[in-house]
This record gives structure tokens, sequence and C-alpha cells, in this order.
């Protein structure tokens, strides 16, 4: 496990371990964990990206994720290598930026790492694209 706790006893941004940087490269889906309001788990197959900091994901405003993490920031992910699945990444953070600004193109920038696409083909109409960043505080790899 990689993490460090500041004076408030808050976990600090947790290192992605380098070795599992190449996760974030490939078409690996991250399975996204919220919390309902009742505290149950919600899962979510999702696309991700990583900008060397943060966690992005990417998804509609109003859908069950998005209610899930406005309401609770807590999240974990696990990433499944593609070409190993017993070689993974298991994440446990928090959101801590939730921004409209930059989401349509991120979720064309992922369109093209996933579906080798141009642009997004699954927009609905009056959609609204959201990016959540996620700081991480955990992070452990398996081989």
């Amino acid at each position: 496990m990689y993490t460090m706790n500041n004076s408030e006893g808050r976990p600090n941004v947790a290192a992605i371990p380098d070795k599992y940087l190449d996760l974030f490269q490939k078409k690996a889906f991250a399975q996204l964990a919220t919390l309902m309001p009742d505290g149950s788990p919600q899962v979510s197959p999702v696309w991700v990206d990583y900008d060397g900091r943060r966690i992005l994901i990417n998804s509609a405003k109003g859908r069950v994720k998005d209610k899930n993490m406005r309401r609770d920031p807590r999240v974990g992910l696990d990433l499944l290598d593609p070409e190993n699945p017993y070689r993974h990444l298991s994440i446990r953070g928090r959101v801590v930026d939730i921004t409209e600004q930059g989401a349509d193109a991120h979720i064309d920038k992922l369109a093209k790492k996933y579906l080798g696409q141009e642009t997004y083909p699954y927009r609905a109409a009056g959609e609204i694209r959201v990016i959540y960043k996620i700081e991480p505080e955990h992070a452990l790899g398996l081989n």
C-alpha cells in the first residue's frame, strides 16, 4: 500500500506505483465503486484517465454514480490489465473536483482511446458531460 497521512490524519495523495502506470495507457476498464444513500456499494464499469496526479472519470450529470459522488466523495476503483486479469491496481480515494469544463473534449479523448473513434458516439440529446477528479489515498498493485 502506498499512502501517507498529513497532520490532520487525512491521507495525502497516494503514489500510483510506477509499474502500474501503463494500465492508464491501455484499454483497461475500471470498476468504479460509489456509495448509495443507504451506504450500500454501487459499481459501474468506466473508462479511466490519469493526469499524473489524479484519476479522471467522465460521466453524464444525473446518473446514479454522479449523484453518489456529489453526495459522498469516497470511491474505490479497480483496473484490470486487459492482457492479464490477474494483474490489477486497486485504488481508494476521494472525488476532489467535479467540473463540466473540458468534459466534452475529455469524453472524445476517451472515445479515441477505447473505441478508436474521434468523437464519443453515444451522446444523448441534452446530456451534460462531467469530469470527476479523484485523488488516490491508497493504491495497491497486484500481479
